[in-house]
């Protein structure tokens, strides 16, 4: 099977980067963005540029100012634990799931997953971790078959910085101690302690990012 990826369009390209800007504090609310800063940033053209910031406005990262242009929109505090909040019942319930049906060769290759997130998080290399991340929790989600879940779920991951994976201390740290008790109710097929240890690995992500961006918040303006 062709696994290969189809390539981002270069307005998804822009949006995802700025998007991870807002959501790990580097970009703070109030501050504007302009097209053509972005479009040099990442070797783009101005149209692509301003069709991912505008994209972004539909998502409510960015709002357009009368003769000033794109400004990065609130994001409080609340707004992420919420979000992390919905994410952590949407995740706990696909997982609880999939601890009903998940074969024991699923569960061993979460297993090689997370033993190479572990030798990634130990030797610093934090964008190898954050790509196991994604890769193990993609894995268990789609082990609930549970395809709209999956896509609710979706829309709340735009506020996982990604890129940045590094940026939230303690983040990385989490990612790597967290998934050997979720490892360990799946394989023993046991849905709602799958789901509560899902469910609190992820407010534990929401928790370190919402202290992250506080901790950004509270610096601005600092010599």
């Amino acid at each position: 099977m062709d696994k290969r990826r189809t390539p981002m369009r270069l307005s998804d390209v822009v949006s995802a980067h700025v998007r991870e800007l807002i959501v790990s504090g580097q970009l703070q609310s109030g501050q504007f963005i302009r097209p053509e800063t972005v479009a040099e940033e990442l070797g783009v053209s101005a149209t692509p540029a301003r069709e991912g910031l505008l994209q972004l406005q539909t998502e409510g990262f960015l709002s357009v100012e009368p003769r000033r242009g794109f400004m990065v929109a609130t994001l409080s505090i609340d707004d992420i634990r919420d979000i992390y909040d919905a994410q952590a019942l949407l995740g706990g319930e696909l997982t609880a799931r999939a601890a009903e049906t998940i074969t024991p060769t699923a569960v061993d290759e979460l297993e090689r997953i997370q033993d190479e997130l572990e030798r990634a998080a130990a030797a610093g290399n934090f964008d190898e971790e954050e790509q196991l991340n994604h890769q193990f929790h993609e894995l268990i989600y789609r082990q609930s078959g549970s395809r709209k879940i999956r896509w609710l779920i979706k829309t709340t991951l735009a506020y996982a910085p990604r890129k940045f994976f590094a940026a939230v201390e303690g983040w990385p740290e989490a990612s790597a101690q967290d998934h050997r008790a979720i490892i360990e109710h799946l394989r023993a097929g046991d849905p709602e302690q799958a789901r509560a240890a899902m469910a609190q690995h992820i407010r534990n992500a929401g928790a370190l990012l919402a202290e992250h961006l506080a901790h950004e918040e509270s610096s601005i303006g600092k010599p």
